[in-house]
This record gives C-alpha cells, sequence and structure tokens, in this order.
C-alpha cells in the first residue's frame, strides 16, 4: 500500500530524530514549515506533527514551538534515573516531558506522595487528557494495580493532584491591612497556581466545590482579611468566590491552547497570522470599523495582561462597597 504524504514526511521527521540529527530539544518543522517544504495541505502537516507527538517523539512547549522531546528514541525501555528522579520529587515543569517509561521498581518504594507527584508531573506535561492510572504506573516502573493500594481510583488521584498543587501556594504568614492589598495578593495566588498546572482550573469545579484540604487553606486566610475590615461572612465568601472564578475563568483556556499547539504546531499568535484571511473575508466592508481598528492594531492577546485587567477593573467596584 502506498503511504500517505503524511505518513511520508513523518517517516522523514522519524528518522532524522532517531539519527540524532534533531536531537532532544531541537525544533522540528512548524505546520506551516511542513506546508511550505512540501506543499501540502495545512491538515496534513498537522497530521505529521500529531503524529509524531503522540508516539511521544515531539513535544509543543509554549513560547517555543514544536520540539523533539526525551531521548528521541522510539521503545526505549528506560529513560534514564534522572528523568525519573525529577518526576518523583515532583520537579518538573510545564514544558517538562515526564517519562514514557522507567525502569521497573518494587511495589514496596510506592507511597502516596510519589504517585501523586508522577502524575501532577504528566499532568503538567500533557494535561489530564494524557493522564491515567496504566500512564502514571508506566512512568513509576510499577504495576498499575499497585496504584490503587494508595487510591480509589482515577478521581481520587486527581482529587490528591488538587491537594499537592494547591499546596505549593505560599500563603503569607500575615494578612496585609490595605484591603485591596490583600484581595490583589489572594487572586494573584490562585492565578499563580492555575498558571503553574494548567489543569487545574479546568479539574475544579465552582458549583459542585471538591474537598480539598489546601484549597481551605486558601479561603481561611482570604477569608479572613476579609473578616478583618467587618465584612459579613455571606459577603466575605461571595469576593472570594468571584475572585476565585475570574482566575479559574481566564485560566480554562490554558490547556486547550496547550493541546491545540501540540495538534497544530502553532502558538496562538502563529494561528491567528494564519486565519486572518479567513476572519477579514467575513467582515463586510464598512459595517464593523471598530474591529477592523482592533484587528490593524496588531492587538495581542496576552491572558497574563486580561487577568491583571480584570482584576483591577473588579477590584475598582468591590473595595469601595466593601470598605465600612
Amino acid at each position: 500500500m502506498t503511504a500517505s504524504a503524511s505518513e511520508r514526511i513523518a517517516a522523514t521527521l522519524r528518522e532524522r530524530i532517531r539519527s540524532g540529527e534533531l536531537p532532544p530539544g531541537a525544533r522540528v518543522p512548524s505546520t506551516r514549515e511542513i506546508v511550505r517544504r512540501h506543499g501540502v495541505a495545512m491538515a496534513t502537516a498537522t497530521k505529521v506533527l500529531t503524529t509524531l507527538r503522540r508516539e511521544g517523539l515531539v513535544d509543543t512547549r509554549p513560547g517555543v514551538g514544536t520540539v523533539v522531546a526525551g531521548t528521541g528514541v522510539v521503545g526505549t525501555a528506560a529513560v534514564g534515573t534522572a528523568a525519573v528522579d525529577t518526576v518523583i520529587a515532583g520537579a518538573a515543569t510545564p514544558t517538562a516531558r515526564p517519562p514514557s517509561h522507567a525502569t521497573r521498581a518494587s511495589d514496596g518504594t510506592l507511597d502516596r506522595a510519589t504517585l501523586v507527584a508522577a502524575a501532577v508531573a504528566i499532568a503538567d506535561a500533557e494535561g489530564l487528557s494524557g493522564l491515567s492510572m496504566r500512564r502514571v504506573a508506566a512512568a513509576l516502573g510499577v504495576a498499575t494495580m499497585s496504584l490503587y493500594r494508595h487510591v480509589a481510583d482515577k478521581d481520587d488521584l486527581v482529587l490528591q493532584m488538587l491537594d499537592s498543587a494547591l499546596g505549593e501556594m505560599t500563603v503569607p504568614t500575615t494578612r496585609p491591612r490595605d484591603l485591596r492589598a490583600g484581595l490583589e495578593t489572594g487572586a494573584r495566588l490562585i492565578w499563580r497556581t492555575f498558571r503553574r498546572h494548567p489543569w487545574v482550573a479546568p479539574a475544579m469545579s465552582l458549583t459542585r466545590p471538591q474537598p480539598i484540604a489546601n484549597g481551605l487553606r486558601y479561603a481561611e486566610w482570604l477569608l479572613g482579611i476579609l473578616d478583618e475590615h467587618g465584612v459579613d461572612a455571606a459577603t466575605a465568601f461571595s469576593t472570594h468566590l468571584m475572585l476565585f472564578n475570574l482566575a479559574r475563568g481566564i485560566a480554562i483556556n490554558l490547556e486547550p491552547e496547550r493541546e491545540a499547539q501540540a495538534e497544530t504546531g502553532m502558538d496562538n499568535e502563529e494561528w491567528m497570522d494564519a486565519n486572518e484571511g479567513a476572519l477579514r473575508a467575513i467582515l463586510s466592508p464598512g459595517a464593523h470599523p471598530r474591529f477592523e481598528r482592533v484587528l490593524e492594531s496588531g492587538y495581542d492577546l496576552d491572558l497574563d495582561a486580561l487577568f491583571e485587567f480584570g482584576l483591577q477593573c473588579v477590584l475598582d467596584g468591590l473595595v469601595p462597597a466593601l470598605e465600612p
């Protein structure tokens, strides 16, 4: 059977990775580069990178692009102790890729903290869609069933992961005397947590809050600020929820954007550049002058800036209403 264009291009890139021509961390051609070099459609180019990503050969790093991941070798039995230690220590960053296979260890060495740290590292690198009990077991080099000695199921594991992620927040030992400064500090604490772990925001619920001990620790600190300013309990809790959901509502875009980058090989700016023509095609001449001015201005969507803008606007209204 004749190989398709995407299969041929993927095979070429796969060989370049295996041979070491493209070492770990090296950028691989983006979808636009593949389209230009090989004269194929964007859908074909996207399929090439998707195939390599699913094989564990490439990873998409925000602000960098698609790069060679791990050792770049298919079918490797181990990835080395340094990578395993990084996952077990919980030191993996959102752009780090956890090991897809690890040297099998004795189940007796596994504890809940190690299990949760490995699961967090996987979710940081691949999102919750890449997390499974089997995937975590493979990263730790243990039998899948051994995980159930420490967590009841995947939902329980995610709950423990949330507690671990929220536990990373360094809640100040004292509360700012100024109400606005205190609310700003609290909102930025949760925003930074969502930023550090993009899977956390979509995993949490506003209407059906999960029992998370470290979430209560954070809430208690923020509610204390409001209590010290004489805000009644119901209003204080509504304020806490509003600030939490401001951050969460913006942060929910982090995980889908990372998945889209992995699928297309383009960050959001590259995607906008590639699709600007289609957007302009639906604009009737003179019918949308204000939107056209936005396009002409070269508006750059920055989620951090959007969060700060929203936070300041909310506080402009909240603080005067809450202060005696």
